[in-house]
């Protein structure tokens, strides 16, 4: 089944989250904790989504201790939230370093050469989801290797 998803779809999508809340005040059981709202990522870049039909991709990520994802960028945006770990990355091209623990929602840098790592004795396991052009199957370009 194909997802189709145009201005009018996001305008009641919205409209079904910001009402949300009001639901659930009503129905009593269901409590909705905001985790995240952002127009930027943390390097202060704008999140702009891709033009035209759109491919929502989710993942899960399962990173071993000490182990170290390669140099990589995104062209689009890319969130996650962190199930369970200590996650550092690392933007190459700004020299900032992010830290991310179990209930952190991270927005990625756009464009921007980074890795990330755990730091920690556990895995790392993220719930990824990444905003793409429809005619698009992924979000990583891996850096080439150095000489």
């Amino acid at each position: 089944m194909s997802f189709w998803f145009n201005k009018t779809s996001a305008v009641l999508v919205a409209g079904m989250i910001f009402a949300m809340p009001a639901i659930a005040a009503e129905t009593g059981p269901v409590t909705i904790t905001p985790l995240l709202s952002a127009t930027s990522t943390p390097s202060g870049q704008p999140i702009i989504l891709p033009q035209g039909e759109a491919r929502i991709i989710a993942s899960l990520y399962t990173i071993a201790p000490g182990a170290r994802l390669p140099l990589h960028k995104h062209p689009y945006p890319r969130c996650a939230y962190v199930l369970a770990g200590d996650l550092r990355v690392t933007d190459t091209d700004t020299h900032q370093v992010f830290n991310y623990k179990p209930g952190d929602f991270i927005v990625e840098v756009i464009n921007q050469w980074h890795f990330a790592e755990n730091t920690g004795s556990t895995e790392v396991r993220l719930l990824v989801i990444d905003t793409v052009p429809k005619d698009k199957t992924g979000n990583t370009v891996k850096a080439p290797p150095a000489n």
